[in-house]
């Protein structure tokens, strides 16, 4: 039966997923989803935890010009649980440092499906939309 518990161990995976992405733990990054899991960015899709890690790090070392340290920062997290399966959906802005000093880099959101396979949860999914471009 879901519990508390389940949506304690789900936040984990969101707060680990940004932790990994933002220092450069790509392969780290793509353990949290499943096998034959998709992460669907603004910048291109993959399936598949080799193809996830893959395309995370080219994002991150094929950009035009080197992008500055950021952190991704999650709100509003809303966990729909139905057994071993969990819809969430969260807000995410990244903060970054410029000549200026700090500042939001872009914003949007994540709509999530979530599994848990041997008692762990998984990303099945995590479909990322931009609202916030610079």
């Amino acid at each position: 039966m879901p519990s508390d518990e389940d949506k304690d161990a789900i936040r984990e995976v969101l707060a680990e997923y940004c932790f990994r992405l933002d220092g450069g733990q790509f392969d780290g990054m793509a353990a949290l989803f499943t096998e034959d899991g998709t992460w669907d960015t603004a910048f291109g899709a993959a399936t598949g935890r080799t193809a996830i890690a893959g395309l995370a790090r080219r994002l991150r070392t094929e950009a035009p010009q080197p992008r500055p340290r950021a952190i991704h920062l999650v709100t509003n997290i809303a966990i729909a649980l139905d057994g071993d399966r969990a819809s969430v959906r969260s807000n995410w802005i990244v903060a970054t440092n410029s000549a200026e000093g700090p500042k939001i880099g872009s914003g949007g959101g994540y709509a999530d499906e979530m599994v848990r396979i041997d008692g762990k949860w998984l990303f099945r999914t995590r479909k990322i939309d931009r609202f916030i471009v610079p």
